[in-house]
């Protein structure tokens, strides 16, 4: 028995031609039947550090009952010159996180994985409360269960009032452990009742999608050798999904 949230979320490696650039995560969402895979924007284009993949892979399963069984799948950023991703902005500037969708006849007849959906998606903010428990599902460095291409998960907490733009940014804090390659890694929270559940999936994926995470964040004023990382992270609120899945 595999939980079901491990097969939301996959490994991305970015490439410019046959050259390997960088490791994420990313993971997947339905709407309306349209499959899409989410990640962070940065992943793709990163205009700052000079970043300009023109295709990602991924890594898929291809057997339910053997995981070990999986193969990549490549996907380009680039159709006549321009990026197929979308992202957007709000009046804070550029938000953190880019939406491509998926052509299903492409995919492997025998794929595995599962899919959030609309249903997953908070709509009581009031029952996330500051310092709930919270999970990151992602791949670390790049690191995973290699024989079952499977991510891993980290703990973290709430660290900022939820709902509430931090900083007037459209994300929120968390409080957890994180490292490069989880960039686009999926923050869930586990359904708060068995109602809450079956009606955010009634199929068995028990699980409420909060935010998309983005990157650490420090003071600038930090004295590097006396005082030690926050540990906070920015999380971009997943509501901004309905919007670019539209």
């Amino acid at each position: 028995m595999i939980e079901s949230i491990l097969l939301t979320t996959v490994r991305i490696s970015t490439f410019l031609g046959r050259q390997h650039l960088t490791n994420a995560t990313g993971f997947f969402f339905e709407r309306d039947r349209r499959l899409f895979l989410v990640t962070s924007r940065h992943v793709l284009v990163d205009e700052a550090s000079g970043h300009f993949p023109d295709r990602i892979e991924i890594e898929l399963h291809i057997d339910a009952r053997l995981l070990a069984n999986a193969t990549g799948f490549s996907i380009p950023l680039y159709s006549r010159g321009l990026g197929v991703w979308r992202s957007g902005s709000d009046s804070a500037g550029e938000i953190d996180v880019a939406m491509l969708e998926i052509e299903r006849s492409a995919l492997p007849a025998s794929v595995v994985y599962r899919a959030f959906t609309p249903r997953h998606l908070p709509d009581d903010f009031e029952r996330i409360e500051i310092g709930s428990p919270l999970l990151v599902v992602g791949f670390p460095l790049g690191f995973h269960d290699t024989l079952h291409h499977l991510p891993i998960v980290r703990q973290a907490v709430n660290a900022s009032s939820f709902g509430l733009r931090f900083q007037g940014q459209g994300y929120f804090l968390t409080d957890a452990r994180t490292h490069r390659g989880t960039s686009g890694a999926p923050v869930v929270m586990r359904a708060p009742s068995a109602a809450t559940a079956a009606a955010a999936d009634p199929a068995g994926l028990p699980w409420l999608l909060l935010g998309v995470h983005s990157a650490r964040l420090d003071v600038g004023t930090r004295d590097l050798q006396l005082d030690e990382a926050l540990g906070l992270n920015c999380a971009w609120y997943a509501d901004i999904l309905m919007t670019l899945s539209q």
